[in-house]
C-alpha cells in the first residue's frame, strides 16, 4: 500500500522541463498527477515535450491537469489566442458558442497531453463586481444560467475526451474576500445553501468526473469548528457531498494548499491528514513543491483504512483517462486561430482585439 501513496497527491512542477531534482522526486513517490501553470509554459512545442516528460517518468498514466477556463484564467493564452470567458459566453447569450468553447478546449487539450480540465465553475454571480475570486468566471447571475451554460460547456468538453471537474463546492458565490488570501466565513442556512450554491453541483454531479473543495467556512456545515475549511471538513465532504448529494465514488479534489486560506489557518501536517480523513481523494500542492515530500511522509503516517477508498477511486478515475492526441504545430495554428474565431463571434472584432492587446499587458495569475 505505501508505495501508492504518492497517487493521493497532485502536484505542481517549477520550471518549463523536468529538471533532475523533480525527476527524482516523481520516481521516488509517483504523484498521481500534475497541474502545470504559467511559469510551465513557453511555447507549444515545448509544453507537449514537458508533459511526455511527466508521463514518461510517471510509472503509473497520471492525471495532468490544468485551469483552462477561458478570460483570464487561461494558461494557454501565454502561447495562444485567449477565448473568452464564461460571463463573456453568457452575456452573449449563445449555447452554441459555449458548446465549441467547450469543444476547442478539449481539442487543445488533448493535443498537448492534459487529461483533465479543472472546469466548469458551478458558483453563480448575483454581483459580478464582488472580491471573491469568481470575477468573470461564472456561467450565470443565476442558478439556472449556470445549469444550462455549464452543462454545454461540460458535455462537449467531456466529448473530446477530457475529464471535467466541477468548483468551487459548496460554493465562493456569497464569499466576501479572496481565498487566496485569506479564509472566507461565509454566512449562508442549509436551506439557503441547498436551494442556491448546491443547486448547479446538484444538477450536475452525474455528468462531472471529478469535484474541486474549496477553503471556505460556513458555520452551518462546522457549528463546533470555528474557521475551518471546507476543503478538510469532513461534514462538507463525506457528509454532504458524497452522502447527501450521491457523489460517492467520484474523484474529488482539494483546492490549492499553498493559499492563504490554509496556510494561515493550519499546519501543514494537519492539513494533509484532515484532507484525507474529510474525503478528499487528491491533495493538491501546487507551488511549495518541497513540501511535496513532505506531504507524502505525513500519508504514510496514516491508517491503510484512511486511504485506501481514496486510492481506489483515484484508480477508478484513471481508467477513464484517454491518451493525448498527435501532435503537430500545424493542428496548434488551426485550433488557435479557431480559438481566435470563437472569441470574435463573442465579443466582436473590435472588442476582440482591445481586450486582447489588454490582456497581454497582465502578468498570469497563478493559482485559481
Amino acid at each position: 500500500m505505501a508505495n501508492n501513496l504518492g497517487q493521493l497527491i497532485l502536484t505542481g512542477i517549477p520550471g518549463t522541463t523536468l529538471d533532475p531534482q523533480t525527476a527524482r522526486l516523481i520516481n521516488t513517490i509517483d504523484p498521481g498527477g500534475y497541474i502545470l501553470f504559467g511559469r510551465n509554459i513557453q511555447s507549444a512545442s515545448q509544453l507537449r515535450c514537458l508533459i511526455d516528460e511527466l508521463r514518461n517518468a510517471s510509472s503509473t498514466e497520471p492525471i495532468i491537469t490544468i485551469d483552462q477556463e477561458g478570460g483570464r484564467v487561461s494558461r494557454l493564452r501565454l502561447i495562444g489566442n485567449e477565448p473568452p470567458s464564461a460571463q463573456q459566453l453568457r452575456e452573449k447569450g449563445s449555447l452554441e458558442l459555449i458548446s465549441r468553447h467547450g469543444k476547442l478546449t478539449g481539442k487543445l487539450l488533448r493535443l498537448f497531453g492534459f487529461n483533465l480540465d479543472l472546469c466548469p465553475v458551478l458558483d453563480f454571480s448575483p454581483d459580478d463586481n464582488a472580491d471573491n475570486s469568481l470575477k468573470g468566471r461564472c456561467y450565470g447571475s443565476t442558478i439556472e444560467q449556470v445549469i444550462k451554460n455549464a452543462t454545454a460547456f461540460n458535455t462537449s468538453l467531456r466529448g473530446e475526451g477530457i475529464l471535467s471537474c466541477g468548483k468551487h463546492f459548496p460554493g465562493y458565490t456569497y464569499a466576501l474576500c479572496d481565498a487566496h488570501e485569506q479564509l472566507p466565513i461565509v454566512e449562508r442556512t442549509r436551506s439557503e445553501w441547498e436551494d442556491n450554491e448546491a443547486a448547479p453541483f446538484k444538477s450536475l454531479l452525474p455528468e462531472l468526473d471529478s469535484i474541486m473543495v474549496c477553503h471556505t467556512h460556513y458555520p452551518f456545515i462546522d457549528p463546533d469548528r470555528p474557521r475551518w475549511p471546507a476543503s478538510l471538513s469532513h461534514n462538507a465532504i463525506n457528509q454532504l457531498l458524497r452522502k447527501d448529494l450521491g457523489f460517492n465514488n467520484g474523484l474529488v479534489i482539494t483546492d490549492d494548499l499553498d493559499m492563504g486560506a490554509i496556510l494561515n489557518e493550519v499546519s501543514f501536517e494537519q492539513t494533509i491528514s484532515n484532507a484525507i480523513n474529510a474525503g478528499n481523494d487528491m491533495v493538491m500542492i501546487c507551488h511549495r513543491m518541497e513540501m511535496v515530500q513532505q506531504a507524502y511522509k505525513t500519508l504514510e503516517t496514516l491508517n491503510p483504512s484512511q486511504v485506501e477508498p481514496a486510492l481506489e477511486r483515484v484508480a477508478n478515475a484513471k481508467v477513464r483517462l484517454c491518451p493525448p492526441s498527435r501532435f503537430s504545430i500545424e493542428e496548434f495554428d488551426s485550433l488557435d486561430a479557431m480559438v481566435w474565431d470563437l472569441r470574435v463571434d463573442t465579443l466582436g472584432e473590435k472588442r476582440a482585439t482591445e481586450r486582447s492587446a489588454e490582456d497581454g499587458k497582465r502578468s498570469p495569475v497563478e493559482t485559481y
